[in-house]
C-alpha cells in the first residue's frame, strides 16, 4: 500500500471515531450537580429538652440539603415563645407544649404534633436522698421547671394528680437547668422529661406512678414571616420524616 493510500485510510478512521464521539450524549449540568436548591440560613427554635435530638437532626437536615446551614436557639419554650412574638429572626418554632406555640398562632397557623413526652425523677448517681416516689419529693431538696414552662406545668399535673404538694428549692426556666442541678448534687430530686437522662451516668431515673397519664405533646411549625420559608418548611418536613422521626425514637421520644 502506498503512503497516500494509508494516509487516506487513517483519516478516514479518524472521522468514523469523531462521528461516534459526537453522537455519544454531553453531559448535563444535573448530572454533575446537587438539584437541591435550597440555600441560606434557617433559625430553628426549639425547646430545651429537644437539644440533643434536633443537634443530630440538624446535621443529617444539613447532609440532605448541603446548601443550607440549621442555626438553632435551645431554651425553655414559653421564653422562645415570648422572643418570637417579640419578633426574634425564627424560622421554625418546635415547643414542648401545645400551649406556648398557640402563643404564636398568629405567625404559626398550622402547627404539628412530632413527638410526645412523659416525666421522670432525676436523681444524683447513687441517690443519695433516698428518692423512690413522687411523696420522696416533699422531704428532700426538690428542684422543679418554673410553671410557666411545659415540664413545669407537667410537673404540677404529675404531683396534683398524685395528691402531693412540694416547695421547690428553685423552680428553673427550661428542663436543662433542672437536670444541671441534679447532677451536680446541688439537689436531691428534680423532675425532667425521660428524654433528659437517655445515655447519661451521672444521674439516675425513677419512673413514678402516673407518669404515663402527663404526656406533653410536642408541635412545630414553619413561621409565616419567615425570611427562608422553603427552607423552614424542608426542616419541618425532616422532622415529621421516617429518619426525623427515628432520631427521636432513639432520644426517648414517643411517637404519636
Amino acid at each position: 500500500m502506498s503512503r497516500s493510500v494509508r494516509l487516506l485510510a487513517l483519516l478516514g478512521a479518524a472521522a468514523v471515531l469523531a462521528g461516534c464521539a459526537s453522537a455519544a450524549p454531553a453531559p448535563t449540568a444535573s448530572a454533575s450537580t446537587s438539584s437541591d436548591d435550597l440555600s441560606g440560613t434557617v433559625e430553628v427554635y426549639a425547646a430545651a429538652s429537644l437539644q440533643r435530638s434536633f443537634d443530630e437532626i440538624a446535621t443529617a437536615f444539613e447532609k440532605e440539603h448541603p446548601g443550607v446551614m440549621v442555626s438553632p436557639v435551645y431554651d425553655g419554650s414559653s421564653t422562645l415563645a415570648t422572643q418570637i412574638g417579640e419578633g426574634a429572626p425564627a424560622d421554625v418554632f418546635a415547643s414542648a407544649d401545645e400551649k406556648n406555640m398557640a402563643k404564636v398562632s398568629a405567625q404559626a397557623p398550622d402547627p404539628q404534633i412530632f413527638a410526645g413526652n412523659t416525666l421522670v425523677i432525676a436523681v444524683p448517681r447513687g441517690n443519695p436522698g433516698g428518692v423512690q416516689t413522687l411523696a420522696d419529693l416533699a422531704g428532700v431538696t426538690t428542684v422543679l421547671c418554673a410553671p410557666e414552662v411545659p415540664c413545669g406545668a407537667a410537673s404540677l399535673t404529675l404531683l396534683s394528680n398524685a395528691g402531693v404538694t412540694v416547695s421547690p428549692a428553685s423552680s428553673e426556666q427550661n428542663v436543662t437547668a433542672v437536670l444541671t442541678k441534679v447532677a451536680a448534687a446541688e439537689a436531691d430530686a428534680g423532675l425532667v422529661y425521660a428524654t433528659d437522662v437517655v445515655g447519661r451516668d451521672d444521674v439516675e431515673a425513677i419512673v413514678p406512678d402516673g407518669a404515663d397519664a402527663v404526656v406533653n405533646r410536642y408541635p412545630i411549625a414553619a413561621l409565616t414571616d419567615s425570611q427562608n420559608p422553603e427552607a423552614a418548611s424542608a426542616f419541618v418536613a425532616f422532622v415529621l420524616s421516617q429518619e426525623g422521626q427515628r432520631i427521636l425514637a432513639d432520644a426517648g421520644f414517643q411517637a404519636l
